[in-house]
């Protein structure tokens, strides 16, 4: 499935915001509810106006909202957009677990009850026997 260009510019601009690790903290802070900038800066050691950069880069990623409440500029988390992320990385991560599943089921088919996988035997049959290889027993050296 080909996504169109303007989703695809949004996902890296979602993911791109997401590799910070203040960014991943406000969004972690925002999911318990709004905050303004002060409360926002408040757990970091950075000044406010780097938290407001952080909070830009987030607006820009379509991660965060801002609203005018009286004085206040409360920043508010997009559930919604935060959605789009987990259904994009869903998708993939379906379809890998089909495939590992699938790969189950051919093992699971393909050794007998005993769980007996041909490079088990192979490994047994090695460790009772200890001088036969895949080769087959050294071969004699003649004497005459």
């Amino acid at each position: 499935m080909l996504l169109n260009p303007s989703s695809d510019e949004r996902l890296d601009r979602a993911f791109l915001a997401l590799a910070d690790p203040v960014r991943r903290r406000i969004i972690a802070r925002l999911s318990r509810g709004p905050a303004t900038v002060n409360e926002l800066a408040e757990p970091f050691t950075i000044s406010k106006q780097a938290v407001s950069k952080h909070i830009q880069v987030l607006e820009h990623a379509g991660l965060v909202t801002r609203t005018r409440d009286a004085q206040r500029r409360p920043v508010h988390l997009d559930p919604a957009a935060l959605e789009a992320l987990t259904a994009w990385i869903d998708r993939y991560r379906l379809i890998h677990e089909q495939r590992f599943r699938s790969l189950d089921a051919l093992l699971a088919a393909d050794s007998p009850a005993g769980g007996s996988h041909p490079s088990n035997r192979d490994a047994s049959a090695e460790a009772s026997h200890p001088g036969a290889g895949a080769a087959g027993p050294a071969p004699e050296e003649s004497t005459s």
